[in-house]
Parts: structure tokens; C-alpha cells; sequence
């Protein structure tokens, strides 16, 4: 049963983004476990809040985010 955890930062994504790489992923997992374990495909969207991720020390926050988002 496989079970995905994907993880971001609170107040990056919209819900329909969410919903979209939730979607997207379990499709892409399907694809290659075969449609019979559809059915126990588990993909769940996990929210850090801002600020409590961090990469080489430096913490991240949504802004961060967003701004590297729009390039």
C-alpha cells in the first residue's frame, strides 16, 4: 500500500494546487503499480509553517517561496 507524504510550506499552494499534485502524483504512481492498487494509493499534502523549514540554515518562509515561484 503504497503512501506518499508530500511535503510544503503553509500559504505557497492553493487548494487546487494541492488537490492538483495529489492528483497528478497518484496518477503517476498508478501508472506504474497498476490500476489494482488504486483503490490503497494513499497521497497526502503535509504544511510545515512558514518559517519552520529550512535549507543550508537558512529558514524559509512562504515569501521566500512565492518569490522564487514567480522567477
Amino acid at each position: 500500500m503504497p503512501f506518499i507524504d508530500i511535503k510544503v510550506i503553509a500559504g505557497v499552494f492553493t487548494p487546487e494546487e494541492k488537490q492538483k499534485m495529489v492528483e497528478d502524483v497518484s496518477e503517476a504512481l498508478i501508472a506504474i503499480e497498476g490500476e489494482a492498487l488504486r483503490p490503497v494509493t494513499h497521497v497526502v499534502v503535509s504544511e510545515t509553517p512558514s518559517g519552520a523549514w529550512a535549507i543550508g540554515g537558512k529558514a524559509l518562509t512562504a515569501e521566500d517561496v512565492q518569490a522564487k515561484r514567480a522567477g
